[in-house]
């Protein structure tokens, strides 16, 4: 298991789009990806989950993957999410 905080770099900040593409990065990987603010744990695989936290840019949130192919994945959302475009 890998847990790592990230700031996200989007500016829409996660958003509908920005939400979606989340979601498709995250499904790409047999690992279980959840994403957390603090109060709030959801999977990353859930768009209905992600768009519930509503975070904007420059927040931070904490990234805990687990599974076979946990490194690939927690590289592919780090890369994602603090992408500025």
């Amino acid at each position: 298991m890998i847990t790592r905080k990230i700031t996200i770099g989007i500016p829409a900040g996660l958003e509908a789009r920005p939400v979606a593409m989340l979601v498709q990065v995250a499904s790409q990987y047999d690992s279980t990806i959840y994403i957390e603010d603090g109060s709030r744990k959801v999977n990353a695989k859930s768009i209905m989950g992600m768009m519930a936290l509503g975070m904007g840019a420059g927040e931070s949130v904490q990234v805990t993957v687990n599974g076979e192919d946990e490194v690939k994945a927690m590289e592919a959302i780090e890369k994602y999410l603090k992408s500025e475009s």
